[in-house]
This record gives C-alpha cells, sequence and structure tokens, in this order.
C-alpha cells in the first residue's frame, strides 16, 4: 500500500469507520440534536457544534495548505459560529462537515507519496505532517465531542 493510501486510511477511520481506538467523530456525530450540539455543558469549553463548523473549517483550510494557496486563517475561520439553533442549521452544518471532508480526500487521493516530503509553502512543516496532523485534529476534536456527549447525558 502506498503512504498516500495509508494517510487516506487513517483520515476514514477517523472520520467514519473502525477508528481502532473507538467511535469515529461521525459516529460520535450521530443521533446529535440540534439543541443538543448547540449546549455547553462544560464551562469554557466549545459546543459540539462549534466543534463541528471547526472540524469543516480545517479540512478546507488543510487543502488550501497543501495546494499551497495563500490563507490567513482568521478567529472567524477558525472557529465559524453556530448562530441558528434550529435542526435544519444544524443538518447543513453536518452536510457542510461531510461535503469539505469528501472535497479534502478526494484532493489527498491527487497527492504522490513524493510529495509527501516537500514542505508546505509558507509554513515549516511537510505535507506529510499537514495531513497526518489533520487525522490527529479529528481525533483530539472526536474525543471532545465524546466527552461533551458524557457531560450531556
Amino acid at each position: 500500500m502506498s503512504e498516500i493510501n495509508r494517510i487516506l486510511d487513517q483520515m476514514d477511520r477517523a472520520f467514519s469507520g473502525e477508528a481502532w481506538h473507538g467511535p469515529d467523530l461521525m459516529l460520535l456525530l450521530k443521533g446529535v440534536s440540534a439543541e443538543d450540539a448547540s449546549k455547553h455543558p462544560v464551562a469554557g469549553a466549545h459546543s459540539i457544534w462549534e466543534l463541528v463548523n471547526h472540524i469543516a473549517a480545517w479540512n478546507t483550510i488543510v487543502q488550501q495548505k497543501s495546494k499551497g494557496e495563500p490563507i490567513k486563517v482568521t478567529a472567524e475561520m477558525d472557529w465559524p459560529p453556530a448562530w441558528d439553533a434550529s435542526e435544519v442549521a444544524w443538518k447543513r452544518s453536518l452536510e457542510n462537515l461531510g461535503d469539505n471532508r469528501t472535497r479534502l480526500r478526494n484532493y489527498v487521493k491527487t497527492v504522490r507519496d513524493d510529495q509527501l516530503d516537500e514542505m508546505v509553502k509558507r509554513e515549516n512543516y511537510s505535507q506529510y505532517v499537514l495531513l497526518q496532523g489533520l487525522v490527529q485534529h479529528d481525533l483530539y476534536h472526536a474525543g471532545q465531542i465524546a466527552v461533551l456527549k458524557r457531560a450531556l447525558a
């Protein structure tokens, strides 16, 4: 298996299937209502909804960084707000997360193994570190969502 296929496998496991550690991100989000997603059951912590928007944003940001596109990550881009706590808006956030992941995954499939050691433009890390970092990022925030769900129970 090529290294890029190994990275894609890890991305897929963390996001939507057969994660080694336990429930993947999408499994954790299954059945979460807009009302629960918008709550802040842990003082000072982001809501599930805010985390979903953040993860979705970083799927786009990572793709742009990997392509070498200049991007200045603002606070609002990093943590897009969840203004409307309706079920329709929550469904849109989840769809946005899925769409952003699909676009990123389709892009990553085009990356060749020999490009993984290349440095990301305007950064001090490689393509490999960027893509593996996305997997770590997803898992970190999935853990936060698991804790928030327990706090809501």
